[in-house]
């Protein structure tokens, strides 16, 4: 006799815990004015055009600078990587997750990124989580950019005991100031984006290592925007300045240009060997699974050999900066192909995202916490593989959008 499916309804809670969460109606107030422009679902490949509820939409939203995520070379070492080694690692690195195939890429990043170690972790957020966790601690005090990526400030909270010390967004002399006011006990760390991920400006290198040099500073750079974007080779801000030598630790993320999801840390053996043993991030979780793996040694061996790859990224971001400044758009400072336009009021942000959507254009709104208060903004991205077609549909809904709401005249 067939079994008859049923819900069954879950009693109301009492507890003083979920009351906030009761309360809490700002997505229900977006979706009543039809301006919910988060978690949507797309039916497609983060390609230059995505799918969504049936409709193309030119992808401006994404993170795929390279356009690697559906390179048929990722997707077939991917597969390859699962039939041999299955899903998942069933472990954490530590214990019984570690594969032949986490050493070779370990020691396949550590040359490209012309550094001596290397430790992969699950996530690049977990990265920040264990790296600085694990390194600050009692005593210690912690640098960061005001605009620093969430887990940074996350890796600062869990080093139990470290200072947190907050300077002005891109500002040296802020920093020094700081350096030279406090009296510190113990150990010194600046953490820094080496490209901030919402406005896509670059961090100051060459003043931060001569600080770091003065003052006797461990600098830690998280890359996670720059590596495969910048510098003659891709790998990242560092290159970029010319000071591979000078920053201790670089950190990059595999969720950008290196097509899959997972990130790591490369720098001085003995401090590799450090975070390898005492990272809880790293320790207790599973490890990156093989497809994974498999998909950023292919990535690196595309990044290498497709250097015109690199430049195409850059004609798109030149392209596109220019024309969204003649349209008359505030595109901050950025200097990557991350290219905001900013607005100011997050309504206008929500209502800007709204209709671009409706035009068939993907783009994210951002507002406070990720972008400074009564500085809202449109997030837009670039890829390598998008087509000047691409690009100037986009512009056509960007220069109609943004006369609608008054944005440009």
């Amino acid at each position: 006799m067939p079994v008859r499916s049923h819900v069954v309804a879950e009693p109301a809670s009492s507890r003083s815990l979920f009351d906030k969460c009761r309360t809490y109606t700002v997505p229900d107030d977006l979706r009543a004015a039809g301006l919910f422009t988060f978690f949507r679902t797309i039916e497609s490949g983060q390609d230059p055009v995505v799918t969504m509820g049936g409709r193309e939409m030119i992808m401006l939203g994404s993170n795929n600078y390279l356009g690697l995520t559906s390179h048929p070379k990722i997707k077939e070492r991917a597969i390859e990587a699962i039939r041999k080694y299955g899903a998942g690692c069933a472990g954490s690195r530590l214990l019984n997750g570690t594969l032949d195939i986490h050493v070779e890429l370990e020691e396949r990043l550590a040359v490209f990124m012309k550094k001596p170690a290397c430790v992969t972790f699950s996530t690049g957020f977990l990265v920040n989580l264990g790296v600085i966790s694990s390194l600050a601690g009692k005593g210690d005090s912690i640098y960061l950019d005001r605009q620093d990526h969430a887990c940074i400030y996350d890796g600062a909270r869990l080093a139990v005991g470290a200072e947190v010390k907050k300077f002005k967004h891109n500002d040296p002399a802020d920093l020094r100031r700081l350096l030279a006011l406090n009296g510190d006990r113990g150990g010194r760390m600046l953490v820094v984006d080496g490209v901030f991920s919402m406005e896509g400006d670059i961090a100051p290198l060459p003043e931060y290592t001569a600080i770091c040099d003065d003052y006797d500073v461990a600098f830690m750079v998280d890359d996670a925007h720059g590596v495969g974007v910048l510098g003659k080779n891709g790998r990242g801000t560092a290159e970029h300045f010319g000071l591979e030598h000078k920053v201790d630790l670089i950190m990059g993320t595999f969720s950008k240009s290196l097509a899959t999801v997972g990130g790591f840390v490369v720098g001085e053996p003995d401090v590799i060997k450090f975070i390898k043993h005492r990272a809880r991030a790293l320790m207790f979780t599973a490890a990156p699974p093989p497809a994974s793996v498999a998909a950023v040694l292919a990535a690196l061996d595309i990044i290498e050999s497709e250097p015109e790859r690199r430049e195409r990224l850059w004609e798109n971001t030149r392209f596109m900066m220019t024309a969204l400044r003649a349209i008359g758009f505030d595109c901050g400072n950025s200097a990557t192909p991350v290219i905001p336009i900013v607005v100011g009021a997050d309504m206008l942000a929500f209502q800007m995202a709204k209709r671009l959507d409706d035009e068939g254009v993907f783009v994210n709104a951002v507002v406070s916490p990720g972008s400074p208060p009564g500085r809202a903004l449109i997030r837009t991205s670039y890829m390598a593989t998008h087509t000047k077609a691409h690009l100037t549909r986009a512009l056509e809904a960007f220069r109609k959008v943004g006369r609608e709401l008054g944005l440009v005249s």
